[in-house]
């Protein structure tokens, strides 16, 4: 399992087109993904449940991976979070 924590750097947090970017990566991999807000937690593969942790500009949001292919995905999902979803 790998876990990391991330501060929203996007002027818009993550809106609906980048949960539907992260939803769509986690949904061609095997692993777990679980994204986490302060007490809400959305499963990565949900739009829905992204969208609605309201993460905004400034939040922390821990992201845990589990699976076979968790090295992966985890990297990737790194990448994504580190640059902005590469909006910046």
């Amino acid at each position: 399992m790998k876990t990391a924590t991330y501060t929203v750097k996007n002027a818009l947090g993550i809106h609906a087109r980048l949960a539907a970017d992260i939803a769509r990566f986690v949904g061609k991999h095997k692993s777990e993904v679980t994204l986490t807000n302060g007490a809400k937690k959305a499963n990565g593969k949900s739009v829905l449940m992204i969208t609605a942790l309201g993460a905004k500009k400034g939040a922390e949001v821990t992201v845990t991976v589990s699976g076979e292919d968790e090295e992966e995905v985890f990297t990737q999902l790194d990448d994504m979070f580190t640059h902005g979803f590469y909006e910046e």
